[in-house]
């Protein structure tokens, strides 16, 4: 039997916080509609984490960065979806952005530059508040995306 090692493809991923909420979205005109992710994605050949983040982010969201990112997480997750031909291995780091107001309560943005190069995709953003118990239970996340969310509860003092 032979023996394969998966490739790392290098993701960057920001977790913004204005207070207790955290900026969420679902793709509603996909099959992964209904449960929620965190804007980013992978890494361009030779770029850092933290310069992906901040491009993801501002591709994904249409907003600008004016705040620091601070790395709090990372780990590598095996993904396999209905997204995938097959298991990857993501090395994923996370960033925190903490803004004092929100930007828009709600809105949607197209990524218009997938990195499967496919078509736009629609994003619904919104805001999920993770000092409410009842609301975080019902949180559906996609691909490993609640994973961080216990350190980044610590971060903001949020006790479970």
């Amino acid at each position: 039997m032979t023996e394969t090692t998966l490739q790392p493809r290098h993701k960057a991923y920001v977790y913004m916080t204005c207070g207790t909420h955290l900026l969420v979205f679902d793709e509603p005109e996909t099959n992964i509609a209904g449960t929620l992710q965190v804007p980013g994605g992978t890494l361009d050949p030779g770029e850092s984490y933290l310069h992906a983040a901040k491009r993801e982010f501002e591709e994904e969201t249409g907003l600008d960065i004016s705040g620091a990112l601070e790395q709090f997480d990372g780990h590598d997750f095996l993904y396999d979806d209905a997204l995938t031909t097959g298991p990857e291995l993501h090395r994923r780091k996370f960033f925190h952005l903490k803004v004092q107001e929100k930007a828009k309560q709600t809105w949607d943005h197209y990524e218009m530059s997938p990195n499967d190069g496919g078509d736009p995709i629609l994003f619904r953003f919104f805001w999920v508040d993770l000092a409410d118990n009842e609301t975080k239970s019902k949180l559906t996340m996609h691909g490993g995306f609640d994973i961080p969310l216990e350190q980044l509860c610590e971060r903001l003092n949020i006790t479970q």
